[in-house]
């Protein structure tokens, strides 16, 4: 999504859950086998926040506000219309195209009884990372019915593709819409965290661990001010029944994001989701990056180092409330970091700000957003350009990242463990 570096798809979930959505039969025979696919597509999704670049809610894309005025995208609705299964179609209307990921693609539709609009993305799972996507990804929304979460509503599978019913986000991604306020103060950024910080714990208290939190997957669920945020994307979520082994073991999760335990392998629990929180918390205040180069060698050393700074504007601005509860979230060691339930009760938090600074940090977030933006964007550009010339299958690159992850840790593990 956005601009910026690739992610690393997860093995695919061991458990099934309790089914609380309900589920259409599918076909024997799917006769729709041609529709739609993605040659020399790669699952490696790109991932930086890249705030001002809009994407879709549900993997890649943008905003129905935005592409229902783009005429190329407009025109293949229709084709997709005539090819999607008929017992979609009998239900929905397809309306617009909205994104499109590596193994799926999304659009906004409305239930012809109640008129009600939903989204619907569409998954190809003959191949095997869609398959293991979108198992993670349902494995997860058929078990979760909480506010700040975004809500499956209806499946129907086929023999080589899934088609997920689910609410539809309209408000847009975090940071497009701090940019398009006047005004961004702590008090504002509190508010935002706890709603966050509200759905984590409901999923951790599941067993759940998103391992893909970042802000493109933080969107509002209407225009309005009074919206809801809602955590979306869980094509990397482990979900563990209760008694199970709580570890996890696989490699996954977004570069800039990921937690130092997962980058020289050791076994991990959820606490990788709270330092995500962390980076999305800084990122929050700043409009920056706490970890952050274009070299994935040098990334990871910093963030196995767990070094970073408060340094240039606004940081002076920010409450040193803040900047303890950034701490307590980027702590190298995962049995200090604080858990949802401990960071919902910082005092940061708790107080909504009240006796932090009020001053307005937008301009200075604003303005590092979109550099960062326009620069990600360019060497994202200049990358895809280079890579277009040759021919890479989406197997061999995933390969190709996860050696490059075994080759850090030979290199780090006895740094880190030091």
């Amino acid at each position: 999504m956005g601009c910026g570096t690739s992610k690393i798809l997860p093995e695919s979930p061991e458990d099934v859950q309790l089914d609380l959505v309900k589920k259409v039969e599918s076909h024997k025979n799917d006769i729709y086998k041609h529709f739609i696919t993605d040659k020399g597509s790669t699952p490696l999704k790109s991932g930086s926040p890249s705030p001002p670049h809009h994407t879709s809610p549900y993997h890649s894309g943008h905003p129905p506000s935005q592409i229902e005025h783009v005429d190329p995208r407009r025109n293949k609705v229709a084709k997709y219309r005539a090819k999607f299964d008929p017992r979609v179609t009998a239900k929905y209307d397809i309306k617009a195209l909205i994104g499109r990921g590596s193994f799926s693609r999304v659009v906004r539709v409305e239930h012809k009884a109640s008129k009600q609009p939903y989204a619907i993305k569409m998954i190809e799972t003959k191949y095997r990372e869609g398959r293991e996507v979108c198992e993670s990804e349902l494995n997860v929304l058929r078990r979760v019915r909480h506010t700040n979460i975004i809500q499956l509503i209806e499946v129907f599978e086929t023999q080589e593709r899934v088609y997920m019913v689910m609410e539809l986000a309209t408000g847009g991604e975090l940071f497009d819409r701090i940019i398009a306020k006047g005004s961004f103060t702590e008090r504002d950024a509190t508010r935002v965290l706890q709603m966050v910080l509200e759905g984590v714990k409901y999923l951790h208290t599941l067993g759940i661990t998103h391992r893909d939190l970042k802000p493109e997957n933080l969107l509002y669920y209407h225009p309005g001010t009074d919206s809801k945020i809602m955590i979306t994307d869980f094509g990397l979520a482990s979900a563990r029944k209760k008694g199970d082994d709580c570890l996890m073991k696989t490699t996954c999760g977004t570069p800039e994001y990921i937690a130092p335990e997962i980058l020289v392998r050791k076994p991990y629990t959820n606490s990788v989701d709270m330092w995500a929180l962390g980076v999305i918390s800084y990122i929050l205040l700043s409009g920056t990056m706490p970890f952050e180069d274009d070299n994935r060698t040098r990334l990871y050393r910093q963030i196995l180092k767990g070094k970073y700074s408060y340094s240039g504007e606004p940081w002076p601005s920010v409450s040193n409330l803040a900047k303890d509860f950034i701490d307590r979230l980027l702590t190298v060691d995962p049995g200090e970091r604080m858990s949802a339930s401990h960071a919902l009760k910082h005092p940061w938090v708790v107080s909504m700000a009240a006796s932090s600074s009020m001053k307005n940090l937008h301009r200075s977030i604003s303005q590092n957003l979109l550099k960062r933006a326009s620069s990600r964007c360019q060497s994202t550009k200049s990358a895809q350009s280079t890579r277009s010339s040759r021919s890479t299958k989406s197997n061999k690159s995933r390969r190709v990242r996860e050696r490059e992850l075994r080759e850090l840790n030979l290199r780090y593990q006895q740094q880190y463990n030091g």
